[in-house]
Parts: C-alpha cells; structure tokens; sequence
C-alpha cells in the first residue's frame, strides 16, 4: 500500500459498525454514533485550538481554512476526488456532493445503513468541536439518496471566495486512519 486514503478511513468505521451491530445490536448502533460524534469533536476541537492560536474567529471562514485534510492524490486518480456543485453562499452555505469516496467506500462493502448513520452524525460533530454555536446540517446524504446536501448555516460566503484548507493545517490519512481507530476502539472498549 502507498498511502492510506479516504477510503481507508472510511474501512475502519465501516468494519467497526458490523462488528458492532453483529454483537450488541441496538447497544452497538449508539456506540457507533457517540464514536463518530467523538471522532468529530476531536478533529473540531484541534481545528478550533490552532485556530484560537493564530487569533482567528471561530466562524465559517475559519472553519473552512482549518480544515485537517484534503482529497488524497489516489482518489483524485480513481474518481476525481471528491466533487459538488454550489448551490448557495449566503446567507447559508448550501453544497449538492455527487461523488464521494466514503460513500464509494460504504457502498462496496454493502455498508450503506453504516455510511447515512456515519454521514448524518460526522460533519456536524466536527462544527460542534470547532464552534458549537455554528449550525452545520447534512439533511440528505449519498447512502441512501442521489446525492448529499450539506448547509452551513449562516456562514455568509462570496461566490468565488469560499476558502480551503490551507496546506499547513492538513493532517495526512495515515494520521486520520489512526485517530479514527483509536477513537472508535477507546468507545467500544
């Protein structure tokens, strides 16, 4: 293997839902969600940290350029990354995402109950971890619908001017695989 990717990631939870569901049931589905709510606050809750370290405002903007990774050059070849269209920029950022590598993930390992629970809980714990008073909702994703819709809700952007990540604040998804492990494997233990 060259590099873990998204999809690796997206493993990981994936095989620990079946574990999960395959012995507790019920028992295991919540233990699935507070994980993936407790991965998401963590990834927040660093963001926010550099964040409040170089003086920024805990707002969208922020948010957006603290972002801890972008797609991996293995996934751009596959399947062109991760792809959405824009729908609207203020005052609520609204996105439709068509091609997904988790979702791609999901799907081939017939784990799609596993990618809408995962979907439904992981962008909004990453806001809560970053800000809790920002409002990020994932009303319909790709698991069991065409496509995600994904609103940040008052974020106010400019067409054209919505931010990246910026390289420095970019963990790679050796480091993401592992913190998803460790953190879903210290819930279920």
């Amino acid at each position: 293997m060259k590099e873990f990717t998204e999809r690796h990631h997206a493993y990981i939870a994936a095989t620990f839902y079946q574990l999960l569901i395959e012995k507790f049931a019920e028992r295991g589905r919540q233990a699935f969600i507070i994980a993936t709510q407790r991965y998401g606050e963590q990834r927040g809750s660093r963001m926010a940290q550099r964040a409040i370290r170089d003086g920024r405002e805990l707002d969208f903007l922020t948010y957006k350029e603290y972002g801890e990774w972008i797609n991996t050059d293995t996934i751009i070849r596959e399947m062109g990354g991760n792809q959405s269209e824009e729908i609207t920029y203020a005052p609520n950022y609204k996105i439709k995402v068509t091609v997904c590598p988790w979702a791609r993930q999901f799907s081939d390992m017939g784990m799609k109950k596993c990618g809408a629970l995962y979907c439904k809980h992981i962008d909004k714990s990453i806001a809560r971890g970053f800000n809790p008073e920002l409002c990020y909702d994932v009303p319909q994703n790709m698991n069991n619908e065409e496509y995600c819709i994904q609103i940040l809700y008052n974020a106010n952007f400019t067409q054209g001017e919505v931010p990246i990540s910026r390289s420095q604040n970019r963990r790679d998804f050796l480091y993401h695989c592992a913190h998803i492990y460790y953190t879903f494997r210290e819930i279920v233990v």
